[in-house]
């Protein structure tokens, strides 16, 4: 696989900014064509499989090391939690286990947000008076009260 030296520097400059508009301006000869063509070239460069492939190898290390990171953590936190067992201080090794099984992603935090004595949240809508509205106002609230009827959402 050998990349053009432009499609290498638009694969670095995508991995530093995430956008591939950004990366396409920063690689190529962009000053005197419309954001459209530039969007476009970018998509079609985002999706040439060399280049594709370039993404994957240049994130690679950086996922392994993410990997290396979780694994590191709850290597540590088993640890920490076999040292309070240790001293007899269960309840420093129950939170450590707990830790370690949230990193895991074995335990999800739920919350529930209740409204006043434990009932449901109540939202209000300001009423607006409107009588105070001009014609034109009116008529432009008609316009989008329609619209919004043709789209369902009313």
């Amino acid at each position: 696989m050998q990349l053009t030296a432009k499609q290498e520097k638009f694969s670095l400059a995508y991995i530093e900014t995430g956008n591939a508009s950004a990366a396409y301006r920063k690689s190529y000869n962009a000053d005197k064509m419309r954001p459209e063509t530039i969007n476009r070239n970018a998509k079609a460069l985002l999706d040439n499989n060399k280049i594709t492939t370039r993404l994957e190898e240049l994130r690679a290390p950086v996922v392994e090391a993410a990997q290396i990171t979780l694994e590191g953590h709850l290597r540590t936190l088993a640890e920490l939690r076999d040292e309070a067992k240790k001293l007899g201080q269960m309840a420093a090794a129950t939170t450590a286990e707990v830790a370690r099984g949230k990193a895991a992603g074995l335990y999800v935090e739920k919350r529930e947000i209740t409204g006043k004595d434990g009932g449901p949240v109540e939202l209000s809508t300001p009423k607006t008076d409107l009588s105070k509205l001009s014609d034109e106002e009116f008529e432009h609230l008609v316009e989008l009260s329609e619209k919004a009827r043709s789209f369902g959402s009313v």
